[in-house]
């Protein structure tokens, strides 16, 4: 079963400003993770170290997932950023965000530091998660070793700026189609992979980020494209896509009531009058009507929707 953290809206905040590390306690993200990689220039990683620990520390963060992206592993910073961090607040800590996974071998690293500090501070072993960046080539041909290289991994998240320079692909905008490409759509092989290899190892998949911030349209039409196909929930980058992500990545109310009896429906039918096929109204269910129903309740109930219906069984 998918880990069902609500991640309808991940809102990115730079580990380098204490004033955003504040604001994004009372905004209404499923996750808030504090970034330590790009968003910081080299010479601040350091201090927005601190400024992350002291504000997991010192914070409020009820209600939300709460996560810390790293270094990629390649670089000076990545294991002072895991040691600190997860030392200091691991008990505040649901994941470790790790961007620029090209390997399986990247996660278990990450995964047997883990393991290792927890043990010496005398955590839960195994509670924080993994949520694994694919952001090039090299990650996408791996990703189905990757979605299969430790228990702890809960996320594949779709890294699109850089897997876009990885392939060469002729475009300097982030989120939208390349110029000239007419045919499709450019990024849809892209984010099946992802979405088959989180799938085939119960884990939820993210969409990345949509650059143009003041385009609410935009955001709303490229994140309705990856709701689609089953995508769990996009990154933000500015509070006002928030509220776009969290309803776009939601079920309708209705969809949801239908969920919820088609559920209640099956199961009275299977198991009291012992019928594994029968009519809802105007529509048949079956054993994968529930399976999808089951998909549908679940984001709903993630998302705290509460069902307006009730499944009354036929009289005698």
């Amino acid at each position: 079963m998918v880990h069902m953290r609500s991640r309808r809206s991940c809102l990115a905040v730079p580990g380098s400003n204490p004033r955003f590390l504040d604001k994004a306690q009372g905004l209404p993200a499923d996750e808030v993770f504090l970034d330590l990689e790009d968003s910081v220039a080299p010479d601040a990683k350091e201090a927005a170290r601190k400024n992350v620990i002291a504000a997991l520390r010192d914070g409020d963060w009820t209600g939300k997932v709460v996560a810390v992206r790293v270094n990629d592993a390649t670089t000076r910073w990545t294991y002072r950023d895991v040691i600190e961090v997860v030392e200091a607040v691991g008990p505040r800590l649901d994941c470790v965000m790790l961007p620029k996974v090209r390997r399986p071998a990247d996660v278990t690293w990450l995964d047997t530091l883990l393991t290792q500090i927890e043990l010496a501070m005398g955590y839960d072993v195994g509670r924080i998660g993994i949520e694994a960046q694919i952001e090039d080539a090299r990650g996408l041909a791996c990703v189905d070793e990757i979605a299969a290289s430790s228990p702890r991994l809960e996320t594949l998240v779709f890294g699109p700026a850089d897997l876009m320079a990885s392939i060469n692909m002729r475009t300097l905008v982030v989120g939208e189609q390349p110029p000239g490409y007419t045919e499709g759509d450019a990024y849809h092989h892209i984010l099946m992979r992802i979405l088959i290899a989180a799938r085939a190892h119960d884990l939820q998949a993210i969409d990345g980020p949509y650059l143009q911030i003041r385009d609410l349209d935009g955001f709303r039409r490229m994140a309705a494209k990856t709701a689609a196909l089953g995508y769990d929930g996009k990154w933000v980058l500015h509070p006002a896509q928030i509220e776009a992500a969290n309803e776009v990545f939601s079920p309708s109310q209705e969809d949801y009531d239908r969920a919820e009896l088609i559920l209640d429906a099956y199961e009275y039918y299977t198991t009291v009058e012992k019928r594994g096929a029968v009519m809802l109204g105007d529509e048949m269910i079956d054993e994968a009507s529930r399976k999808m129903a089951l998909v549908v309740a679940a984001k709903g109930r993630a998302a705290g929707l509460t069902r307006t219906t009730t499944f009354t069984p036929p009289a005698e």
